[in-house]
């Protein structure tokens, strides 16, 4: 009996942390808004590097070409083990499963005077890649400044309260 709860609590941790990176930079460089979720080509040593968690989404960012849409930017080092029959290329144009719906709502988005459509995260859907995609307008500094303000008032109103409980 005992063996099956500590096997149900590790699937449930195993659950939670399904998100592989995230892109925290996109959110303060821009203000995001029409969410999509969207699949993603990868090759298997490309998985293998997911799973180690060997990825970086920084300065990552969507392009539509021909109707199809390309991840562009998005960093995944191979393993030190890897294979040597594969040529491996870290910062290679990965493409996104969308469906035309969605291409065309990002490409209308793209269109307007300031947005650019992100890659914000990467996270395991069942046994599937997924790439979270967030249409963004650019900051000025001045917003930057605004939103790390109030970031920073969250988090002293967060201690206070805790201290307060105490």
């Amino acid at each position: 009996m005992a063996i099956i709860r500590r096997m149900a609590k590790k699937q449930k941790k195993k659950q939670l942390d399904n998100t592989i990176a995230q892109n925290k930079r996109a959110r303060f460089d821009y203000t995001l808004s029409d969410k999509i979720e969207a699949g993603l080509v990868l090759q298997g040593w490309e998985v293998k590097s997911l799973r180690e968690g060997k990825v970086q989404l920084t300065d990552t960012y969507v392009h539509i070409k021909n109707g199809e849409a390309w991840l562009l930017n998005a960093q995944i080092q191979p393993l030190s083990c890897a294979s040597t029959h594969f040529v491996t290329e870290p910062g290679r144009p990965r493409k996104l499963l969308l469906n035309r719906k969605e291409i065309a709502k990002l490409q209308q988005g793209v269109e307007q005077k300031g947005y650019t459509a992100v890659a914000t995260a990467l996270y395991w859907k069942n046994h599937l890649v997924k790439c979270a995609i967030a249409l963004g307008k650019g900051k000025q500094t001045h917003d930057k400044r605004e939103s790390e303000k109030e970031r920073d008032w969250n988090r002293q109103k967060q201690r206070i309260l805790s201290h307060d409980h105490r």
